[in-house]
């Protein structure tokens, strides 16, 4: 009598986790964000300071879920506002499964240094990214950028790339996926984010403001949704603009309404890619005086419980 045997293959469990971002501003964060998931979830500019909340975004495949979280840059608080912005941050350190450190080549390794020790201290693995090393002129120079922060960081993974120009991203991207702890997903496996769709109205616009005014006036300002009505083939949306000043609020509607007629018309176009159906957008400015430093609107605005 024949012994028939069969090869069985024990099942690969799913995996899934929270992969946090962090690192201080105007490192590249956002664009390694949007890299990462393959999405653009979170705004990009020159400007440090673009991100406010911390955003997550979701890649699933059917073998795994990891959840990204875009952060604020982390820096010393001037108002309660920031105040609110680096709680985020810290609060990435607390809940990660992995942690992405993002730096770049021409940051000091003792910036914020407070910061850095709490994520050289992390027990979950650590990744620390040096980001645009398409601007160095030479690999001698990149190996004494390791070195210097392998010093401060000496338990974590190092991974020079560039997410501009999509240089070893890949590798970053297989290396999350190897770290990932067996787990069912934390959200449906057709989940982008955590965000709802005025969100992202928001934040489209606020990148406007970033990309037309200058100084103060995008920092003081808040964009809040009134209306959201869709329709299958449209969405009309209302939005109101909040500064801190009479003077700002004249400066971003500009002479004869031509400086907001501008930003609504760009951020009518990327809201019309993002959601894939024609917009029309109405976009108003009224002050809320020092905003930045009250509770209450804090609150409102959507930065506190």
């Amino acid at each position: 009598m024949e012994t028939q045997i069969t090869d069985i293959t024990p099942e690969i469990p799913h995996r899934a986790g929270f992969v946090n971002i962090v690192g201080n501003p105007n490192v590249g964060k956002s664009t390694l964000m949007n890299d990462l998931v393959g999405e653009r979830i979170s705004i990009i500019t020159s400007k440090a300071q673009t991100t406010r909340h911390r955003i997550m975004g979701i890649v699933n495949t059917p073998e795994y879920q990891i959840v990204y979280s875009d952060t604020p840059g982390v820096l010393k608080p001037k108002y309660k506002l920031q105040e609110t912005m680096l709680e985020f941050s810290e609060g990435a350190l607390t809940d990660a499964d992995i942690l992405l450190y993002v730096t770049d080549v021409v940051e000091d390794p003792e910036k914020n240094k407070d910061f850095l020790d709490r994520v050289a201290k992390e027990k979950v693995p650590v990744l620390l990214v040096i980001n645009k090393v398409d601007l160095l002129k030479n690999n001698d120079e990149l190996v004494s950028i390791i070195e210097r922060w392998k010093t401060r960081l000496p338990n974590a993974e190092v991974f020079p790339l560039s997410a501009l120009e999509h240089f070893n991203v890949d590798n970053l991207k297989a290396r999350i996926v190897e770290l990932l702890p067996p787990s069912p997903p934390f959200f449906g496996k057709d989940a982008l984010t955590d965000k709802p769709s005025r969100f992202f109205v928001t934040e489209i616009i606020r990148e406007k403001l970033l990309l037309n005014y200058s100084q103060e006036i995008p920092y003081s300002a808040e964009v809040v949704v009134e209306k959201f009505d869709e329709k299958e083939n449209a969405i009309h949306i209302m939005a109101v603009i909040y500064v801190e000043r009479d003077s700002q609020k004249g400066i971003i509607i500009g002479k004869g309404g031509e400086s907001i007629k501008k930003v609504g018309m760009q951020a009518r176009q990327d809201i019309e890619k993002f959601f894939d159906k024609r917009v029309y957008l109405e976009l108003f400015v009224k002050v809320e005086s020092d905003w930045r430093n009250r509770e209450n609107k804090l609150r409102a605005f959507g930065y506190t419980d």
